[in-house]
Parts: structure tokens; C-alpha cells; sequence
């Protein structure tokens, strides 16, 4: 591996920071950076220093937003929640374009074996909305895996004793797959197939 001058590794060490990137892509980002204009290395740094100042999280869905109520919150039926992990999964779920819902990020799901529970999961915001606006369906959309299918169970019981509809998306995600990852047609299926969630 070729040492650079102190400025560029420093440079090629942040791009490698990032998820999925390598030490080869992180070189080339960096060669981009120093071959192209001054003005745009400027801008690129400007972009991130005002995604860091301006960026928030949505106070009633937890989505990333720049005003205090995300633009899906305002314009959207507040009767129906979408129940995610990350705002990530937000982007996933908005290829399916006849959502008319709204969302509701968790920010991770239960997992006992790494000591997250009930109280470090937006599980307690959830249930203050299913109440303020009156929902009736909630979807639960966390992954098809043992913690999103534990997770979803559990606000299920939640919900239940409120007279809330819950419902999780069809099976056509597979088992242990990330929402993210997934295509729209496999997403449009599994929102439409949605089933009630049983004991």
C-alpha cells in the first residue's frame, strides 16, 4: 500500500469511513477531490457541513428532515403507520408508490443478546400517536428477521388492547434480507399481501 503525504491519506482515511467503501475506492474519491476545481471541493464541503447543520429527525415520525414536521407527516393520512427500523427504510418503503400512510421509525428492534429493549426503541412514541391521531392500521415494515419478527409481535400485543389493526408485510422479502435492499415490485407485493399479526 503506497504512503501519501500526510492531507491525503487523512483524506483517503475519511472516505474509507464511509459504509462499503474500500481503501482503493477511498484513493480514487480522494484523487477526484484533489484533480478537480478548487469551487468543487468547496461545495462538497459545504454540502456536508449544512447536511449537519440543517438536518433533523421529524418529531412525529422520526424521518430525517429540515423542518420540525417531515413533508410526509404534513401531507399524508394519519390514520395508517408504516412502523420502520431506520429513516433508511423510509426511502426503501417510498417505492411503493400508492403509499398513502405515514411513518414511524423505531430506530432499531428488540435484541435481548445486545441489551436493547423495550425502553431503547421509540416503542412508548409509537403508542402516544396510535392514540393523538387515532390510528387504525399500523404496518409493521422491520426486517424479516428474528428481531424484526420479535419486535413486530411485541408492539402487535401493544396494539391490540387499543382496538389498532396491525398488520406485517407478506413473506415476499426473504427471511434475514434488509427492507433496504429490496426492489419495488418484491416491496408492492408484500405491502399489498400484508396480514394481520396473530398471537
Amino acid at each position: 500500500m503506497t504512503n501519501f503525504d500526510d492531507p491525503i491519506e487523512r483524506l483517503i482515511e475519511y472516505f474509507r469511513s464511509l459504509p462499503g467503501v474500500g481503501y482503493k475506492t477511498a484513493q480514487r474519491y480522494a484523487f477526484s477531490i484533489i484533480e478537480g476545481s478548487r469551487e468543487r471541493a468547496e461545495n462538497f464541503a459545504n454540502a456536508i457541513t449544512e447536511v449537519k447543520d440543517k438536518i433533523c429527525l421529524c418529531s412525529k415520525c422520526g424521518n430525517y428532515t429540515d423542518k420540525p414536521l417531515c413533508d410526509i407527516c404534513q401531507e399524508r393520512d394519519l390514520k395508517t403507520v408504516c412502523v420502520v427500523k431506520q429513516p433508511k427504510d423510509i426511502i426503501a418503503m417510498e417505492k411503493i408508490k400508492n403509499f398513502s400512510g405515514t411513518y414511524h421509525v423505531l430506530f432499531g428492534t428488540l435484541s435481548p443478546l445486545e441489551g436493547r429493549g423495550p425502553n431503547d426503541i421509540k416503542i412508548r412514541e409509537l403508542l402516544k400517536r396510535v392514540q393523538e391521531d387515532k390510528v387504525k392500521e399500523v404496518i409493521m415494515a422491520t426486517d424479516p428477521d428474528v428481531e424484526g419478527d420479535a419486535t413486530a409481535l411485541y408492539i402487535a400485543k401493544l396494539l391490540r388492547p387499543m382496538g389498532v389493526k396491525v398488520t406485517r408485510l407478506a413473506q415476499g422479502i426473504s427471511m434475514g434480507s434488509n427492507l433496504e435492499y429490496a426492489d419495488e415490485a418484491t416491496l408492492s407485493r408484500a405491502m399489498e399481501d400484508r396480514r394481520e399479526i396473530d398471537d
